[in-house]
C-alpha cells in the first residue's frame, strides 16, 4: 500500500499525463469541488470551481496539440496527516521554445486535502518566470496567455 506522499507523487503524475494527452476528465479527477487556480493567463484572480477549472483546458490543449510538451522534471511532495502540498517543474513549451531557453520552466504549485479518505486538489497555482526585457515571454507562453485570455 501507498504511503500519502506516494498516492500524491502518483495522483499529480496522473494529471500531468492527461494534461500531456489532453484528457480533460482526467485532468480535472481528484479535484476538489471548490479547487481554486491561479493561472497564467488571466482572470489573475484565479478560477474558482470545479466546472469553472474544466473550462480553462480546452484553450491550453488546442495549443499544445501543436507540439508543445508538458513533462514533469521536478516533483517534491510533502504530506500531512489531512493536508499536503507539492510543487514541480515542468517542461512546457515548444521544442523550438525550450531548445532557446533550455532552463526555461513551468513552476506548479499543489494544495491537497484529504475527503473520505482520498486526496484532492484543493488548490493550484501556475507560473512562468518573469524574464525582464522584450523577451520576457516565449512565443508558447504569449499563445497560452492569448487561448485564455477572456472575449472582448
Amino acid at each position: 500500500m501507498q504511503n500519502d506522499s506516494e498516492q500524491i507523487r502518483a495522483l499529480i503524475e496522473r494529471w500531468a499525463q492527461a494534461v500531456h494527452h489532453g484528457l480533460i476528465d482526467t485532468v480535472v479527477a481528484d479535484h476538489a469541488e471548490d479547487i481554486v487556480m491561479f493561472d497564467v493567463p488571466p482572470p489573475y484572480d484565479g478560477v474558482r470551481g470545479a466546472e469553472a477549472y474544466r473550462e480553462v483546458w480546452p484553450a491550453f490543449f488546442e495549443w499544445q496539440a501543436q507540439g508543445a510538451v508538458f513533462d514533469i522534471e521536478e516533483l517534491e511532495v510533502t504530506a500531512g496527516q489531512d493536508v499536503a502540498f507539492a510543487h514541480a517543474l515542468v517542461r512546457c513549451g515548444t521544442e523550438e521554445e525550450l531548445g532557446a531557453r533550455p532552463g526555461f520552466r513551468l513552476r506548479l504549485t499543489f494544495g491537497l486535502r484529504k475527503e473520505a479518505d482520498s486526496w484532492v486538489v484543493a488548490h493550484e497555482h501556475h507560473s512562468f518566470p518573469d524574464l525582464s526585457g522584450p523577451d520576457s515571454q516565449s512565443q508558447g507562453e504569449s499563445q497560452v496567455r492569448a487561448g485564455h485570455a477572456p472575449e472582448g
